[in-house]
């Protein structure tokens, strides 16, 4: 073909195809319209609204789902307006709550840099060193995410049965959160540039001064991500502490929801718990701060090569293994004990195997709807991205950084006062596994609908198919795998979900976390063995995912 001719199809076809995709939308009432090409005038009011407001019919969607993930800040606004400023006073001002948050914020501010400090070094040890069976010890520093927090505290106590209190809890505590620090650290680590090492040495900086003053403010973005997530699941947490005694908000609000139904004193502790979600999600984005940390320039960041440990490789050893021992030997030697104490007989179908179907159908179904769910929003957030889809998506991520017992009390409130019949059933069990796992469900949508081309959506409405068409039958089947992984990070997730589950369950609904929790409270650790052992096993393949993840985004 002639240049001229390759400069007449340059000019032309973008043009060509504009008009074609804009005639083709405009022939179907629920299409996406993103604007005729050039200079060209809208044809309607219509067409014009629909261009600022793309597929109105899933932004009304996404609207109806954040609107439902907003129900427990309106539950705490509503009840706090309900029972008046002297009430608010009486119960928020007093020396139990006092006593509650000086128990938090010890247990925050102990258990959050510990496992900074393990979390950090394992991964600089397993990443950057020539460290024996590094990949060993890389998958089972990630392992521990498979044993439930509150099996951790099963194991413990049931090999050291004085374990109480504030040391106690933030030992197991570090024990069972630290992978989330782990996993985005080493992610992090694999994915920098050595060559800003090599000018910080070249500078004369020795191997500790490279490491305080270009790697470590280089992983800030991973330590505060993990972080944030350790601090939230420890103001959540319900079943650790209880086991080993020790007093939280948590902790307080269920002991409240079960000796009065609809207390006002728990739904004021959950106003407070609330309050310290939010400091913790500020106090993140201030400590985040606004630094960039993308590498500029051509070329790609060669591998970080692996530092000799000498003489230093056997005792650096000892960490991972001894890490390795307290998390993962303690509590499958405890479950062994156990299993072996009990034999055979504790294995009955009757009530092992009626727990694990029952369990399997949550989450199943919970997973299934929770990822519908998140579907509007994702797509939303990839094709369509504005200040208003921000503030859904905003919606929609925050209701995951709140305990599970505040989400299971806002629900339990609504039905008892406004519509009796669906309390305790499993559209309001399910209602709240949706809004808690949200969260999950839309990382997994938005990475695959990204994935997918957007032109393939605009080639198949141009071959004459629908907006809602074309979505269907091209975006979503490309996003399949990352649908898949959604409904098993939010299936998995019910599987070890214990306080909403405690709170909403219907009458004769058992899974595995609560039957195990009813056995260890009565003290019947031997019949709960085989309960934790399920509930590890469903959790193996969300911790490989994870794992497999976190390697897929350094491009290994």
């Amino acid at each position: 073909m002639t240049n001229h001719g390759n400069r007449f199809l340059t000019r032309r076809l973008p043009s060509f195809f504009s008009v074609t995709k804009a005639s083709a939308l405009l022939q179907d009432n629920r299409s996406l319209v993103t604007g005729l090409a050039g200079n060209e005038a809208p044809v309607s009011t219509i067409g014009s609204l629909r261009g600022r407001m793309p597929h109105a019919s899933v932004v009304v969607f996404a609207t109806i789902v954040a609107f439902f993930s907003l129900v427990p800040l309106g539950f705490i606004a509503w009840i706090t307006y309900d029972v008046g400023w002297e009430t608010v006073k009486a119960l928020v001002f007093r020396p139990r709550v006092g006593e509650l948050m000086i128990n938090t914020v010890f247990l925050e501010a102990l258990t959050v840099p510990l496992s900074i400090v393990l979390a950090v070094t394992l991964a600089w040890l397993t990443e950057r060193t020539d460290i024996p069976f590094a990949r060993l010890w890389s998958w089972l520093a990630v392992a521990p995410l498979a044993v439930p927090a509150f099996v951790h505290s099963y194991a413990w106590i049931s090999l050291v049965p004085g374990m109480r209190g504030l040391q106690s809890g933030v030992f197991v505590s570090v024990l069972a959160y630290y992978p989330f620090l782990y996993l985005p650290v080493a992610a992090a680590l694999r994915r920098l540039d050595p060559a800003i090492e090599d000018a910080a040495a070249s500078l004369g900086l020795g191997p500790w001064r490279v490491f305080f003053r270009t790697i470590l403010p280089q992983l800030r973005l991973a330590i505060c991500g993990g972080s944030l997530l350790i601090a939230l699941h420890l103001l959540s947490e319900y079943g650790l502490y209880v086991m080993i005694r020790f007093d939280t908000f948590a902790t307080a609000i269920v002991d409240q929801f079960q000796s009065a139904y609809n207390s006002p004193a728990a739904n004021m502790l959950g106003g407070v718990l609330v309050a310290c979600c939010l400091f913790l999600l500020g106090l993140e984005i201030l400590v985040r701060g606004n630094e960039r940390y993308a590498r500029v320039g051509s070329g790609s960041a060669r591998p970080a090569d692996r530092r000799r440990l000498g003489w230093f490789a056997i005792p650096a050893v000892l960490l991972p293994i001894a890490v390795a021992v307290l998390t993962l030997g303690v509590p499958l030697v405890t479950l062994g004990r156990w299993l072996y104490l009990g034999g055979a007989e504790i294995w009955r179908l009757d009530t092992v195997g009626n727990a694990f179907i029952q369990t399997i159908i949550l989450a199943v179904a919970g997973g299934v709807l929770t990822t519908i769910a998140a579907v509007p929003m994702a797509w939303l957030s990839v094709r369509a991205p504005g200040r208003f889809q921000r503030f859904l998506e905003a919606c929609h991520y925050y209701v995951g950084s709140l305990p599970g017992v505040v989400v299971a009390l806002a629900l339990v409130t609504i039905t008892v006062r406004l519509v009796l019949p669906l309390y305790q059933t499993f559209a309001t069990l399910t209602v709240a596994y949706v809004l808690l796992f949200l969260p999950r469900a839309m990382v997994g949508l938005r990475a695959s609908i990204a994935q997918a081309p957007v032109e393939l959506e605009r080639a198949a409405m141009g071959l004459g198919r629908t907006p809602s068409q074309a979505v269907r039958q091209i975006t979503m089947r490309l996003a399949a795998p990352g649908f898949a992984a959604s409904v098993a990070l939010v299936a998995l997730g019910i599987t070890n979900e214990l306080t909403a589950t405690l709170m909403l369950s219907p009458n004769g609904v058992e899974t595995l976390s609560t039957k195990f929790w009813s056995l260890t409270s009565e003290i019947d650790y031997v019949s709960a063995a085989p309960y934790a052992v399920m509930m590890i096993i469903l959790s193996l393949p969300l911790t490989l995912l994870l794992y497999s993840q976190s390697k897929r985004t350094a491009g290994q």
